[in-house]
């Protein structure tokens, strides 16, 4: 089956070039403020006061272990390794204390309540994330589809009905419910031949419907997998605001699809179901830009979920296999130029309609959160009002995450949970896929570094 890196969404080209190119400019020509603020800086060491001296010691040794790039790049071998010489039950002795109690809330409702306590009580909120996807040749049948789904339905119920925070978020990922493979097919199939959104609502309503392109099994698949999402998507919304993950190219127009049909169908009076963009591909903004056309166009409210990008090699790789033109942006600068304008234009649009849009500045990078700071305060846009928030993933950037939730900011933290077992691959991919991330976070240790010194020579000096 071709997987292909160029196709668009289903969605149609609604926007021309000179048309994004304005856009474009308009917002990127705003004056900056010549200053930054001191606390934007995210140079205080005392955002850190709030841990205990085990967390310091903890987020320093993995931090540590995460700047040295062979171990990042083979830690699922490593795993792989230490869990047949360990053992389960040893294994999974190594890993709660460390790795696991860094970047997983818990096992059951009564660890993860505790870690989302301690989490409100330091301003952040929790965006509960179920650990669960899949990528060609994982696919594994209907039930474990339904499984997916009551762990999914579950996820809705933890985030609503705690008192954790205000306006709750959860993390979808839609190959969790829906075969990979399927969706690359309606990739294909969507470039040559774009399929309606209304098709897609009929088919989450129940109505039995034939799309062309698929055969009887695919077709009942499909249904399958568009009315589990539908469930998810009705118990959700007024409650839960649901953000679908990105996730490769050759099955992200498909993704598009499904999600703007669930847009449509439960999006008229707020944003309860989000997409995710991409900013590290070439071809993010003109997608960006469609979905504001098309979210215009249709009626509904947009929520946007805006990502550097994490599979940034595999893409590279696959596109050289096939000879395709590398998706991917070139350097460093073109993406963040990318982030950047995307962000651009969305502040832009929520100052004018602050109620048909939202946004979470989903990044680990100081320049764009203090850019977004910035604009929100040149366009009028309240700090917490609910058209903008931040997202950090747990157990990283708190620098960031802690100075903006204490300057008034909606600040929420990506939350996995589950056993070790089931957060494992999850937490290997995230490793993999954020490598520079983890490579990079030098400011992140010296802080602590700091704070843990601070510590120490008070327990000197009394």
């Amino acid at each position: 089956m071709m997987m292909c890196s160029r196709l668009r969404p289903s969605l149609p080209r609604l926007l021309s070039l000179r048309v994004m190119g304005t856009m474009a400019s308009r917002t990127v020509a705003v004056k900056q403020p010549d200053i930054l603020s001191a606390t934007l800086a995210f140079e205080d060491p005392s955002a850190f006061r709030v841990k205990s001296l085990g967390e310091l010691l903890r987020a320093l040794s993995i931090f540590r272990f995460c700047s040295f790039p062979v171990l990042v790049n083979n830690c699922g071998k490593l795993m792989t390794i230490a869990r047949n010489l360990l053992g389960k039950r040893g294994f999974s002795l190594l890993l709660r204390p460390t790795v696991y109690a860094q970047f997983v809330a818990g096992e059951n409702e009564s660890e993860i309540s505790q870690s989302m306590g301690k989490m409100s009580l330091l301003g952040l909120r929790p965006m509960l994330a179920v650990p669960i996807e899949e990528d060609l040749g994982e696919s594994t049948g209907e039930k474990r589809y339904d499984d997916n789904m009551e762990a999914m339905l579950e996820c809705v119920r933890m985030s609503h009905s705690n008192a954790w925070s205000k306006d709750p978020m959860m993390q979808l990922k839609i190959t969790a419910l829906l075969s990979p493979e399927l969706c690359v097919k309606l990739t294909t199939l969507i470039a040559q031949q774009p399929y309606d959104l209304n098709l897609l609502v009929r088919a989450m309503d129940g109505e039995a419907i034939n799309f062309p392109g698929l055969d009887e099994s695919e077709v009942a698949h499909f249904l399958c997998g568009l009315q589990r999402l539908n469930k998810i998507a009705e118990a959700s919304a007024n409650k839960v605001r649901v953000l679908v993950d990105a996730e490769y190219t050759y099955m992200n127009p498909a993704l598009s699809l499904v999600t703007m049909a669930m847009m449509k169908k439960f999006n008229k009076d707020g944003a309860w179901i989000w997409n995710t963009y991409q900013c590290y591909l070439k071809e993010s903004r003109s997608l960006l830009l469609e979905a504001l056309h098309l979210s215009k166009t249709e009626g509904f409210c947009l929520g946007v979920k805006l990502v550097r990008g994490a599979y940034m090699d595999k893409e590279r790789k696959l596109a050289e296999k096939e000879g395709r033109r590398d998706p991917v942006h070139q350097c460093w600068e073109d993406t963040n130029d990318s982030y950047n304008g995307s962000l651009d234009v969305m502040l832009e649009v929520i100052s004018q309609k602050p109620e048909r849009y939202r946004i979470i500045v989903a990044s680990h990078n100081e320049e764009s959160v203090r850019r977004a700071a910035k604009r929100m305060e040149e366009l009028g846009i309240d700090k917490d009002g609910g058209s903008v928030c931040f997202g950090q993933l747990l157990g990283m950037c708190d620098h960031v995450s802690l100075t903006l939730a204490k300057e008034g900011y909606a600040v929420y933290k990506s939350v996995p949970y589950g056993s070790v077992d089931d957060t494992l691959p999850y937490l290997v991919r995230r490793a993999q896929e954020n490598r520079s991330v983890l490579q990079g976070i030098r400011k992140e240790r010296d802080l602590l570094r700091q704070e843990l010194y601070r510590r120490l020579r008070m327990r000197g000096g009394s």
